[in-house]
This record gives structure tokens, C-alpha cells and sequence, in this order.
């Protein structure tokens, strides 16, 4: 048996390798131990909130892509499962969903499913439960981010697990109003350069994301992921349901939106009501 002391113990070869993170011959470049320690990296953040929630517990990750996630999550955690615990991918590319469907098959890897949707389409498709335990999205681009939260919060999510990426639409409303917050006052010497107008949407949106979540209960954490060094998009905010008070979060929110004349963006950080 081939014994590589950088992989878990009970880690699927066949899947390491259909992954490449393992070449045919079973064994780990530069490029592969590196993308291997992020997987695990990344594994020590959800393991503790998927043990969290007991039984039967569901995972949905948007975005999926080529479902890297979502497959090391089932074969270092679900596979050994006897409940009815499930791994759900959410993909735009049809492509993608059909060749991870075939790698699950050929794994025997029963509780996972994929499908071909938008994370939009995603809340309202019958395919998928109307609860949910975890929600992931790495790296979803612009709003899908967005729309994974609506995502979470439509379908009662314990946990959500984001490192957004590609955060353009604030900054687009940023950019729109830049000559009139300039006029206003010296706060818009903040975003004056594009290139900060870029920063600072991003920066901006991931502030009014984790004051929503806020607003709907959870308790928040915004870390780094250490050890992404070949991504810039590195801000992991991890939020759980704890149904805190959050009157003050939403409030907080409210005023950001205005602050930034961002006002018109009010739908997509929707607070309670």
C-alpha cells in the first residue's frame, strides 16, 4: 500500500489522483503537497461544524467548479457515515457537473449529488431540501456570493463557510458616485484612485456581508486563510447560526449603505424586517 505521510489516513488514492493532486504514479510534486496542505488547511475550519450538527447532516457548496471541496469533504468525513448525510454541488457548467457525477459514481461515493444550477435557481429548486445544515462557497465570483447567503439564510443554515472572490458590483456603485461623495467631502479620497476603488469595494462588501448575516443571528468570524499564497482572495468569514440579537447589525448596515451612497444595493443585504 502506498504510504505518503503527507495524506490522511483512509484518504482515497484513486480520488487524490482523478483530483491531480496526486500524479498516476501515486506521487506529490511541489505544485500538488502545496494544494494539498490548502485542502486540509481549509478541512480544519469545517470538520468542527459538520461534527457540530450531528446526524444526517447536509452540505451544499456553490460554486462547486471541479468539486475539489466537496469530494475531500465526503472522503475524509461523509464516506464513512451510515446516516443520511449528503454533499450537494451547485454548478453552472454542465460539463463540470457531468464529470463530477461519473468521478462519484466510479468512487462509490452514493450521497453526493450535482447539479447543474445557478446559485439563484438553487433556492428554489425542488431538488434540494428545504433545510440545510452548511453552506460553502470558495471563490463564487461577484454576487454568487450574494446569492449564496440568500442561499443559507432561505434554507436555515447552521453554518455558512465564504471566501469570496471577484467583488465588482459595489465597486461599480463606488465608481458611479464618485464625483458627488468627492464634492461631499474628503471620505471618497478613500476610493478617488481605481485602484482602490477596486479595495475598497471589495473590502466593503465583505463588511456589509458579514454585518447581514449579523442582522439574521449568526456570529461571525473573519480570518485569513494562512497558506493560500497563490490567491489573492484570501478572507474566509465563517458565520453560525446562534440567534443573537441583531437589531444593531442591521442598523449598522443601514447607515454603511447610505454612507457610500450605495442605497440602490439595499436588496441584496436584506436585514429582518
Amino acid at each position: 500500500m502506498l504510504v505518503i505521510p503527507e495524506i490522511k489516513p483512509n484518504q482515497s488514492i484513486d480520488l487524490l489522483k482523478a483530483l491531480h493532486i496526486l500524479t498516476r504514479d501515486g506521487k506529490l510534486n511541489q505544485d500538488s503537497r502545496r494544494k494539498l496542505k490548502q485542502v486540509y488547511h481549509l478541512y480544519q475550519f469545517i470538520e468542527p461544524l459538520l461534527a457540530s450538527v450531528g446526524d444526517n447532516v447536509s452540505l451544499v457548496d456553490h460554486g462547486a467548479g471541479k468539486s475539489y471541496l466537496g469530494f475531500i469533504l465526503y472522503d475524509l468525513f461523509f464516506k464513512q457515515r451510515t446516516d443520511n448525510a449528503h454533499v450537494y454541488g451547485i454548478e453552472t457548467r454542465a460539463e463540470l457537473v457531468s464529470k463530477s457525477q461519473v468521478l462519484a459514481q466510479e468512487l462509490a461515493f452514493a450521497s453526493m449529488s450535482f447539479l447543474n444550477l445557478s446559485v439563484a435557481d438553487s433556492i428554489t429548486s425542488p431538488l434540494l431540501p428545504a433545510q440545510v445544515d452548511i453552506v460553502t462557497a470558495l471563490h463564487a465570483c461577484d454576487t454568487a456570493t450574494d446569492d449564496a447567503i440568500r442561499f443559507g439564510l432561505e434554507k436555515q443554515a447552521k453554518h455558512l463557510v465564504l471566501v469570496p472572490c471577484c467583488q465588482a458590483e459595489v465597486a461599480t456603485e463606488l465608481r458611479k458616485g464618485k464625483a458627488q461623495a468627492l464634492a461631499a467631502g474628503a471620505l471618497a479620497e478613500m476610493w478617488r484612485h481605481p485602484i482602490h476603488t477596486r479595495e475598497m469595494g471589495s473590502h466593503l462588501t465583505n463588511v456589509l456581508r458579514c454585518l447581514q448575516l449579523e442582522a439574521h443571528g449568526y456570529q461571525v468570524t473573519v480570518t485569513e486563510l494562512v497558506g493560500w499564497e497563490h490567491s489573492m482572495k484570501n478572507e474566509l468569514i465563517i458565520a453560525s447560526q446562534k440567534n443573537l440579537p441583531g437589531k444593531k447589525a442591521a442598523q449598522r448596515l443601514h447607515e454603511l449603505l447610505i454612507m457610500f451612497g450605495l442605497t440602490a444595493l439595499a436588496g441584496r443585504f436584506t436585514t429582518p424586517h
